[in-house]
């Protein structure tokens, strides 16, 4: 009862103080096909998942002025690991069983949602969709519910996954059209992965696609699991996504050939879930390399003429070019130390070495259990044709373990060594442009360029960075006091640009001084 009080409080409270703010929180899904460049209305900034503003104020000259502009304090626990959205001047942003609508200027809350979940992992949780009015976020025991961007009441809660089968949820929807998409993770076996899009006024299914076969099919994998944001393209009309590892997890005895479509990229139609291609970027894992990581849009020249592409730096330790109408493969190259593949098919996909399986004895391989890169968001530069993606070149021992019998995990892994980088991808070529130290232990921060040239990301130091995108020169650098484990965005109210990062259970907004800013 005390907390319905609150929140009924807060947003009265949202009505006094912020008059303008709560009348007008809307966002036709219209809108979301050209976002204005002050805001940041979806998880990815915009549909190509390239994480680029052309937002200028802030300059390679004046970055060195940032300060912070102000800071909000979730008192959680829990790590910040969702992408805010930006809009209509209010932001939104998540941890687990938690959202909140903050004034983008001010850092003053104007609502709090809270629902406790004491089911499904807890691991985070990465932040809200929205569509008209209303926002839409899932829960770790895989609900999906949609709130009044207004004040934070509950429209409607639909169950989409059974928690006791081992499902649980941590991804912000994509809106697409009139369709909400929501995807799910889940690492027992027996459990197949899928997306789902739902009604956005009613919450009604739509259509489901599974990713592996149904539970039963005989010599075939579980697992495919979806549990990162995807992006789309509305000219071809088709949404793009990352499914996870086959189970059980590092023994592929039981499961023969490739497990089609686990570790792979996929275009779906938006409208009816109904697969156009599929793109294996590990066929048959037995590294729990999920291939989840972002299908980056992007429109250019490849080779001399011109491409719709989507690419991919893969959690494998492959970065992939694809065409995103067909799924043909135009390149495939490793973005650092890589040695569990044979060599690259005549379609582009790695050839697994069987030698290279998890045995008894171990097996020394690269990269790592946690890959090449993970869940962090990349960004592309349209300016200088540069993917820029955090990066953890790394090694392992995997074993086999027979004690630990066939099925669920069947076996372990023990890091040996491993740092971060920041690297810039050139995509024509797959050649890497310079390389920037994030420290020994890695880094959990996404990506964000700018077209002035600047890349955001953080260290695993606790530091927010700016660099030089052309060259990797730290530019500016402030400590937050805590690993960042979320993506930096940009926007812009007022005629000032501001620059958002977290740590811990902290936002921090920063901008350039009132008259630097002018």
């Amino acid at each position: 009862m005390k907390l319905k009080k609150e929140a009924l409080f807060a947003a009265l409270l949202s009505l006094v103080a912020f008059p303008a703010i709560a009348r007008s929180q809307s966002l036709d899904p219209s809108t979301l096909l050209k976002p204005a460049v002050n805001s940041w209305p979806q998880y990815h900034g915009d549909y190509t998942g390239r994480r680029h503003s052309s937002l200028t104020q802030i300059t390679p000259r004046n970055v060195g002025s940032l300060g912070l502009a102000w800071a909000f304090q979730t008192e959680q626990t829990a790590h910040i690991k969702s992408t805010p959205l930006v809009v209509d001047g209010v932001i939104y942003f998540t941890v687990p069983d938690n959202v909140w609508a903050v004034d983008a200027r001010s850092g003053h809350m104007i609502w709090h949602y809270y629902r406790h979940a004491t089911q499904g992992d807890h691991i985070g949780q990465r932040g809200v969709a929205m569509y008209k009015g209303w926002l839409y976020f899932t829960t770790p025991d895989c609900h999906l519910i949609s709130l009044n961007a207004k004040d934070g009441s509950v429209r409607w809660d639909k169950t989409f996954a059974d928690v006791n089968q081992g499902y649980w949820a941590t991804m912000s929807p994509l809106v697409v059209k009139d369709h909400v998409i929501v995807g799910i993770s889940g690492d027992f076996d027996n459990l197949v992965g899928f997306l789902r899009s739902f009604d956005p006024e009613t919450g009604a299914t739509q259509w489901q696609w599974n990713s592996t076969p149904p539970l039963g099919t005989p010599h075939s994998t579980t697992g495919g699991m979806t549990w990162m944001t995807g992006t789309y393209d509305p000219s071809l009309n088709l949404i793009y996504w990352g499914t996870g590892n086959p189970t059980p997890v590092l023994n592929g005895k039981p499961r023969p050939g490739p497990n089609p479509w686990t570790c792979s990229i996929v275009a779906l139609n938006p409208d009816t879930g109904k697969l156009v291609w599929g793109f294996q970027v590990s066929p048959h894992d037995t590294h729990d390399w999920d291939a989840v990581e972002t299908p980056v849009l992007v429109d250019g020249i490849f080779k001399g003429k011109p491409h719709k592409m989507v690419m991919q730096a893969s959690r494998n330790g492959y970065f992939f070019v694809l065409d995103r109408e067909t799924g043909k493969d135009l390149l495939t190259v490793p973005f650092g130390p890589v040695n569990w593949a044979k060599g690259i098919d005549a379609e582009g996909h790695p050839i697994p070495n069987p030698e290279k399986e998890p045995a008894p004895d171990g097996r020394v391989i690269a990269p790592a259990e946690g890959g090449l890169t993970n869940f962090r968001a990349p960004s592309f530069d349209p300016k200088t044709g540069l993917f820029l993606v955090d990066a953890s070149p790394s090694w392992s021992i995997y074993f086999a373990k027979p004690a630990d019998g066939d099925y669920g995990w069947a076996g372990a892994d023990y890091g040996l060594w491993s740092k971060g980088v920041l690297e810039p991808i050139d995509y024509q070529t797959g050649k890497i442009r310079w390389t920037h130290l994030l420290g020994a232990s890695g880094s959990g921060a996404g990506v964000l360029t700018t077209d002035s040239g600047l890349t955001f990301t953080g260290d695993s130091y606790g530091s927010v960075l700016a660099l030089d995108t052309a060259t990797g020169k730290t530019l500016w650098h402030a400590g937050m006091g805590f690993g960042m484990q979320s993506s930096p965005i940009t926007y812009m109210l007022d005629g000032r640009q501001y620059l958002m990062t977290s740590s811990g259970g902290v936002l921090f907004a920063w901008a350039l001084p009132q008259s630097a800013a002018k």
